[in-house]
């Protein structure tokens, strides 16, 4: 395989993420009927008709709502772009092979990028009731909180690469601030729960003998050792038991 990559070369063009007219008259579709519904759930909370749900207040029922239509509406875009595009093109083969990239990013290059995020939220923090002075005071549509309609192929508006900035700083945000948080709070559990040990009674002590638990983790199951729920992995056992005899 490696001698026939060195003969054909493999490599991607700008052609591989083109869609077709009809194509491209879908997914704009998809997006219309998504902005539709998307406004009739914010004209349905302003007239205080919008059902919340329970143990959500109405913002954030709003805001799920929102979401789960913008997120729909991408897995449709999705679908098309998997549908036109030649599955035999070498963008389409690495995402297939899993050696480079999935199907969201080529729905990505190609369509559309979808909405942006932060902390799992659309983005809505910046000037008072708006995210840029671009936006009406109290826009709570899909463009004024981070939706993207356009894709690499085509390229983005100002505005939309302030809103894929955003999104991406979060990753930068993760690699340089919360890897050290994480790291310093599982320096702390060791240091709090290295004294622990569980005695041949079951129980879990101290080294001055002070009970913490009277079974270790409250139900006695070892978490190396359970599988999917259940405290044993009877199918492991058995392969370690054969392994050993023969």
């Amino acid at each position: 395989f490696i001698r026939f990559i060195e003969k054909r070369g493999f490599t991607m063009t700008i052609d591989d993420v083109a869609l077709p007219r009809e194509a491209r008259e879908e997914v704009k579709k998809v997006i219309e009927e998504a902005e539709q519904e998307v406004y009739r759930l914010i004209e349905l909370y302003r007239q205080g008709k919008l059902e919340p749900i329970p143990g959500r207040t109405l913002e954030e029922t709003l805001e799920m709502k929102i979401l789960d239509v913008l997120s729909a509406a991408r897995k449709k875009v999705e679908d098309i772009v998997v549908n036109y595009l030649d599955p035999f093109n070498n963008v389409f083969i690495m995402a297939r092979t899993g050696a480079r990239g999935n199907e969201l990013n080529i729905t990505q290059m190609a369509a559309l990028l979808g909405q942006q995020s932060v902390r799992g939220e659309r983005i809505y923090r910046g000037y008072r009731d708006r995210y840029l002075p671009h936006f009406k005071s109290g826009d709570l549509g899909a463009a004024a909180r981070g939706f993207v309609y356009s894709s690499f192929y085509e390229g983005l508006s100002p505005i939309e690469v302030f809103f894929h900035a955003a999104g991406g700083r979060e990753g930068l945000v993760d690699t340089a601030v919360r890897t050290s948080q994480s790291g310093y709070m599982q320096r702390r559990l060791i240091n709090a729960l290295q004294d622990l040990r569980v005695e041949y009674d079951g129980t879990t002590r101290l080294p001055d003998g002070t009970i913490v638990q009277f079974v270790y983790g409250e139900d006695g199951v070892d978490p190396m050792k359970s599988a999917h729920g259940k405290a044993v992995n009877i199918d492991r056992e058995i392969e370690r038991v054969i392994g050993w005899r023969t």
